[in-house]
This record gives structure tokens, C-alpha cells and sequence, in this order.
């Protein structure tokens, strides 16, 4: 393609539509209007894929590189991860051709607004459509390789089935399907949602979560799965979340629940097994961002999220109250003196109003919550 002076300017309109949020959902949306399975997706997971479409042609823009020595690992794993979620490649195509088509039409919408002539637009558009193809047969050339090898696993037909038994329960699904990959229609199943490990290890962590039997794979990019047996660990550097066992009709309940824990622990970088009733409380209380807002301006509206003293009261009245209001404790955990934490309650207490640090004092279980809860998002506010 021949250089142009005006090459630079297109490449900075493609950069800009693909950081403009708005952007980015108008051409999710037609997206997953176009392809029911991609409507399923997390709406993240699909605006990633709208991003990859919007920057596909930079490097052309810039480089003038010839697409055939691109190496498109990053659209081959995508193409895979479809084919374990169970999505056929003419689905997956139609809604990334939905997409691309909706993308040319914003292009040159804002091309012409920003007064970017027709012919640059034109040859622009040329060079990155030579690159969304290159991208979406590196996408097929992904997903075929994954589907073969599914087939010859029976993976495919377990990763529809997970899917299906967590995002609409067994109806619909005869109990021979079931059987067949060592469910049980009346028994029961322990939910698990986790962060997708290294794909090195998958096969290892795969063997030891289901060597009690059960489904195990990967929906909506995350590791997920029904266990009849709670697994005792995992790896430490990964986060596995698991709920109580219930009968299958209950999975599409516990798995958001699942998800909605997942959420909590990673906010709090916690790693490990973990189970979602022991973050029911703060899992709840994460639910109503709107209620945490008037609690927090109600309580604590005296401190300033600017000043580092203010934040160090609150973080030692948070620490008290995750050690069951014990000094002595609290002064372990923050490595310093339990006078330092009563000087520091006390502090807070003058500038607030509380919560009532008084030798011998003690709070309401509702007036617990309220601080934590108030304290706690402050604090993740700051």
C-alpha cells in the first residue's frame, strides 16, 4: 500500500474508536444480536473481541506489514476457548462479521466527521480488512484445532453439558446424557468457580478435581464445574471458590453466587481454596454499592481520603473489628503497640463519633456491620 501523509491521522482515529467505551458497545451489541451464543458471553469478553477487531489493522497503518507474517496467537486461544465453551465456529463467525461490519460503519462515520478524506478512508479500511480476515482465519484455524482435539476426548460434549447444566439447569437434558459423563440426575453437587490457571497445568489440575468423578472445564473464560466431593486443595497461586453441594436443578442458583464470591475474594487478592459461604456477608454487602455509599457518607463522612492520617485510623479500626475488637491482636497484625491501636480507635472515634472503643465496651452485632461495612469501602474508595 502506498504511504500516505494522511496514514498517521487514520491510525489515530482507529486507536481512539477502539478506546471509546461507547464505541466498543455499539459493536458488541451487533455482536451478540447476530450470534445467540455470543449473546451468552460475559458482555468484558466480548467487547475484548471488539477490541482485537478495532486494532487489528494498526500495525498495517504503521509498519505496512504483510498480514500472512503476523503470528495471531492471541485470536488462535480465542478461537480455542470458544470451542471448549461449546459455541460452533459459524456462530462465533457471525457475531465477530456482525461486529466488523458495524466497526467500518463507525470508522467512516467518524473518518468523515473528523474530515479524513474518502480515498484515505478507503485505503485505510482496505488495509485493516485485509487484517480482520487474517484475524478471523486465525480464529477458525483456532477453534478447528481445539475442536479436533475435543472430539477426540469427548470434551466438547462435557464443556456443552457444564455449560448448560450452569447457566439453565438439567431441564431439558435427558438423565442417559448425564449417565454418560458420570452425573447423577438426583444427586448432588458441589459448584466451583475459579481463575483459569496456566494452560500448562490444566491437564493436572483437571485430573485431580474430578478423580471423584463430575464435570470440570471452562465457561464464560473462567474454570468452573459440579464435584460430588469437595476437593480438599488447590494450587496456591490460584482461586477456587466452591458452594455447599445441591441437587443440579440448584447449579444455575450457585453459580452466580459462585461468581459474586469469586469477585469479593479477588478484591481482597485472596488465592487458595475458598468457600462461598465464608464470604457470604461481605459477598452480600458488595451486592448494594448504592446502600454502602449513604452508609459510608453517614458514618465517616468527617474523614478526608486525601489525608494519611485519616486513612490510617480507618484501616486500624477496620483491622479491630476483623480481630474481634481485640487490641492485643489488632497490634499484632499492624506491628505496633496496643496503646498506638487505643490512641488510634480513640482518634476516630473523636472525629466520627465511633464505633464505641471504651474499655469494656461493646458494639451491636448491626452496629458491627455497619462500620466494617462502612470502613471497608471507604477504604477501597481511597
Amino acid at each position: 500500500m502506498t504511504r500516505t501523509g494522511k496514514a498517521p491521522t487514520f491510525g489515530g482515529l482507529l486507536r481512539d474508536l477502539a478506546a471509546d467505551a461507547a464505541v466498543v458497545d455499539e459493536v458488541a451489541r451487533a455482536a451478540r444480536a447476530n450470534s445467540p451464543e455470543v449473546a451468552r458471553l460475559p458482555a468484558g469478553e466480548v467487547r475484548r473481541q471488539v477490541v482485537l477487531l478495532l486494532t487489528s489493522g494498526l500495525g498495517a497503518l504503521e509498519r505496512h506489514e504483510d498480514p500472512a507474517g503476523r503470528d495471531f496467537t492471541e485470536a488462535r486461544r480465542l478461537g480455542a476457548d470458544r470451542a471448549a465453551q461449546g459455541i460452533s465456529v459459524a456462530d462465533l463467525l457471525g457475531g465477530v462479521q456482525a461486529g466488523r461490519d458495524r466497526a467500518v460503519e463507525l470508522v467512516v462515520r467518524h473518518g468523515r466527521a473528523a474530515g479524513i478524506a474518502d480515498e484515505v478512508l478507503l485505503e485505510g479500511l482496505l488495509t485493516i480488512g485485509r487484517y480482520a480476515a487474517a484475524v478471523e482465519r486465525a480464529v477458525v484455524t483456532g477453534h478447528r484445532a481445539a475442536e479436533r482435539e475435543l472430539v477426540g476426548t469427548g470434551a466438547a460434549a462435557r464443556a456443552r453439558l457444564l455449560r448448560r447444566l450452569l447457566l439453565d439447569g438439567p431441564t431439558g437434558t435427558s438423565p442417559a446424557e448425564m449417565t454418560r459423563f458420570g452425573l447423577r440426575p438426583d444427586g448432588r453437587y458441589h459448584c466451583l468457580v475459579g481463575t483459569e490457571p496456566d494452560p500448562a497445568r490444566t491437564h493436572a489440575l483437571h485430573r485431580q478435581l474430578i478423580r471423584h468423578g463430575g464435570l470440570l472445564g471452562t465457561v464464560e473464560d473462567r474454570l468452573a464445574g459440579l464435584l460430588p466431593r469437595c476437593p480438599d486443595t488447590v494450587p496456591v497461586d490460584l482461586l477456587v471458590l466452591v458452594a455447599p453441594a445441591q441437587p443440579l436443578e440448584r447449579a444455575p442458583a450457585m453459580y452466580p453466587l459462585c461468581l459474586a464470591a469469586l469477585r469479593t475474594a479477588a478484591r481482597r487478592r485472596l488465592r487458595g481454596l475458598r468457600r462461598v459461604t465464608d464470604l457470604a456477608g461481605e459477598t452480600a454487602l458488595a451486592a448494594q454499592p448504592a446502600l454502602a455509599e449513604l452508609l459510608r457518607g453517614a458514618l465517616l463522612g468527617a474523614l478526608d481520603p486525601a489525608d494519611e492520617f485519616h486513612r490510617e485510623l480507618a484501616t486500624t479500626a477496620l483491622a479491630w473489628l476483623d480481630h474481634g475488637q481485640r487490641l492485643d491482636q489488632t497490634a499484632a497484625a499492624l506491628h505496633v503497640h496496643p496503646n498506638t491501636v487505643r490512641y488510634r480507635l480513640r482518634r476516630l472515634r473523636e472525629v466520627t463519633g465511633g464505633p464505641p472503643v471504651e474499655e469494656g465496651a461493646r458494639a451491636t452485632v448491626p452496629e458491627i456491620i455497619h462500620w466494617w461495612w462502612a470502613l471497608r469501602s471507604w477504604l477501597d474508595g481511597c
